[in-house]
C-alpha cells in the first residue's frame, strides 16, 4: 500500500470535515453549509472556486504548467431522508436527514486530494473537482450538465468513485462497460366506481386488480426480459382506500425498474405500460400510466475501457494489484454521475468501506463512512492526477 505522507497527515482534516458533513446532513440542492464548507477549503488551499451551478454546486479548478490536458474528479455532496439510528457524537443533528449513503466520505476524500494536490501535486495541466448536489434521485448532475458545466469547465474526462460496503475495506473494485444499471420509476393509477365492501358486484373493485397487477408485474422480467440480460421490476408502493367498509375508487402502484441496456430499458417501458393497461381493462378500470413523474430516469453507468485503464493503475498504484477487482458483478443500483458520462469519456470506481461501518449496506439508518479509508481515496485522486497529467 502507497500513500503519500502528507495524505496522511491530513487524516484528521478529513476526519473532520466528513464527520461535520454528517452532523448536519443536507438533502437534494439544500446542501448550502456543505457547500460553504466545501468552497472555504477550497479557497484555503489557494484553489479558484466557481459556485452556484445547480444552486449549490461547487467547482474548484487547479491549474500547473503549460499543457492543455485536463481532467474532472467528481464527489456528491447530498444525504438522504433517513432517520438515522446511531448514537455516536457525530450522528445526524438534522431530524429525518442522514449521510447513508458515505457523500460526506466522498467529499472529504476530494477535499483531501485538492489539498494535497494544490500544496505537493506534480502534474502538468488542469483538474477540476466537481462537488455535486442532489445525486439522490433528483439527477443533480444532469442539473449542472444543462447549466453549462463543461462549457464552462472544459474537463476531457471525468472520474467518480464511491464506496461500497460489500468491499472489503483497502480494496478497489472497476470494470469497463457497464458498473451501475440504468434506474426508472413509474406510477400507475387505477380508477373506476366505488361501492360499499358488502356489496363489490355494484363496482369495480381497484384494490383487487392492484394486487394482480403487483404479481404479474414480476412476470415481466421471468417471462419476457432475456434471460442473460440482468433486469429488475420492483413494486414499492401502494396506496388505496381509507376505511373498513367501502371500496374505494381509485388505487396507485408505484415501483421502479433496471437494466443495464437501453434496449432491454424500453422493453421494460412498453412491457409495464402494456400490462397496466389490460389488466386494467380487464377489470374494467382506468389506468393512467406514467413514467418518472417526478425526477428523471438515470441511464446506465458506462465506463470506457481507456480510462478504465487508467483507474486500475491508479488504484494498483495505492494498494497493489492483489487488491484491485477488476471484474466485478455490476451493480443494479443507480448513479446519475452516468450523465456525465454521456457527455465525457471516463470512470466510475469503487472503494472498498468494508464492514467497519456496522456491517450493513448503504441507504441504511445504522450506516456509516468508514474514516480508515479516507487517506486511500485521497491517495488514489491523486495517483490518478499525477498519472494522466504527467509533470
Amino acid at each position: 500500500m502507497t500513500i503519500f505522507p502528507e495524505i496522511l497527515t491530513l487524516q484528521p482534516d478529513m476526519r473532520r470535515w466528513r464527520r461535520q458533513m454528517h452532523q448536519y446532513p443536507e438533502t437534494a440542492f439544500e446542501e448550502t453549509a456543505t457547500a460553504r464548507l466545501i468552497a472555504g477549503q477550497l479557497q484555503q488551499a489557494g484553489i479558484e472556486v466557481h459556485q452556484g451551478l445547480a444552486g449549490t454546486g461547487v467547482v474548484g479548478v487547479l491549474r500547473r504548467g503549460a499543457s492543455l490536458s485536463s481532467i474532472a474528479l467528481r464527489a456528491d455532496m447530498d444525504a438522504l431522508f433517513i432517520q438515522e439510528q446511531n448514537h455516536f457524537e457525530h450522528a445526524s443533528r438534522h431530524s429525518g436527514k442522514m449521510h447513508a449513503c458515505g457523500h460526506d466520505g466522498h467529499s472529504a476524500m476530494l477535499l483531501g486530494a485538492a489539498h494535497y494536490l494544490a500544496h505537493h501535486g506534480h502534474f502538468d495541466g488542469t483538474v477540476y473537482f466537481i462537488f455535486q448536489p442532489a445525486e439522490e434521485c433528483r439527477a443533480g448532475a444532469l442539473q449542472m450538465i444543462h447549466e453549462g458545466l463543461f462549457e464552462q469547465f472544459p474537463a476531457q474526462r471525468v472520474f467518480g468513485m464511491h464506496n461500497f460496503p460489500d468491499v472489503p475495506a483497502g480494496h478497489f473494485a472497476v470494470r469497463p462497460g457497464p458498473m451501475m444499471a440504468s434506474f426508472d420509476c413509474f406510477e400507475i393509477a387505477l380508477n373506476g366506481q366505488a361501492t360499499h365492501a358488502a356489496m363489490p358486484h355494484l363496482g369495480n373493485d381497484v384494490l383487487v386488480a392492484a394486487a394482480y397487477l403487483v404479481t404479474q408485474l414480476q412476470s415481466i422480467v421471468s417471462r419476457q426480459i432475456d434471460p442473460t440480460d440482468a433486469a429488475v421490476v420492483s413494486v414499492t408502493q401502494i396506496h388505496g382506500g381509507n376505511t373498513w367498509n367501502a371500496l374505494p375508487d381509485s388505487a396507485v402502484v408505484r415501483g421502479t425498474f433496471r437494466s443495464f441496456k437501453p434496449a432491454v430499458r424500453d422493453q421494460l417501458e412498453n412491457a409495464i405500460r402494456h400490462l397496466s393497461a389490460s389488466i386494467a381493462q380487464g377489470f374494467r378500470l382506468h389506468a393512467d400510466i406514467c413514467f418518472n413523474p417526478e425526477n428523471p430516469g438515470y441511464p446506465v453507468t458506462i465506463n470506457s475501457a481507456a480510462d478504465t485503464a487508467s483507474a486500475i493503475r491508479a488504484a494498483i498504484a495505492v494498494v497493489g494489484e492483489h487488491c484491485v477487482d477488476t471484474s466485478p458483478t455490476p451493480s443494479l443500483g443507480a448513479e446519475d454521475f452516468a450523465f456525465m458520462l454521456q457527455q465525457k469519456p471516463g470512470c466510475y470506481i469503487w472503494i472498498g468501506n468494508g464492514n467497519a461501518a456496522g456491517n450493513c449496506l448503504l441507504h441504511n439508518p445504522h450506516y456509516d463512512f468508514n474514516d480508515d479509508i479516507l487517506p486511500l481515496g485521497a491517495a488514489y485522486w491523486v495517483t490518478l492526477v499525477e498519472n494522466e497529467l504527467p509533470g
